[in-house]
């Protein structure tokens, strides 16, 4: 249903039947990762006009990746976490992902 890149990616999906008779499909709650379960790659120091779509664009070479930046330093809103230069952002893998011998977005 999602793309294989998508936060939603490995989350089930669950039905619900409207009184019509019409069934409507939804995508079950998706919990967030503990932070300090994800293996860490790298880091970035905010610097002043960073936004987290072009540090995941930079990271991860896709500026949609920027909940992996939330997912990894425990962020309820996002926009927090380049609120304040200068701030050490972790970059890390998503759940499930292993590290290989050269992370993605390690080079650059």
């Amino acid at each position: 249903m999602f793309e294989p890149t998508s936060r939603y990616h490995s989350i089930a999906t669950a039905a619900y039947t409207l009184p019509d008779g019409r069934t409507v499909t939804y995508v079950r709650r998706r919990f967030l990762p503990r932070p300090e379960e994800l293996m860490t790659i790298g880091e970035h120091i905010v610097a002043p006009g960073d936004r987290l779509d072009r540090i995941a664009a930079r990271r991860f070479g896709d500026p949609e990746q920027s909940w992996q930046l939330a997912d990894a330093n425990r962020a309820m809103r996002p926009e927090d976490l380049t609120a304040a230069v200068g701030r050490r952002l972790r970059i890390t893998l998503p759940v499930g992902v292993p590290a290989t011998t050269e992370p993605r977005g390690a080079r650059g």
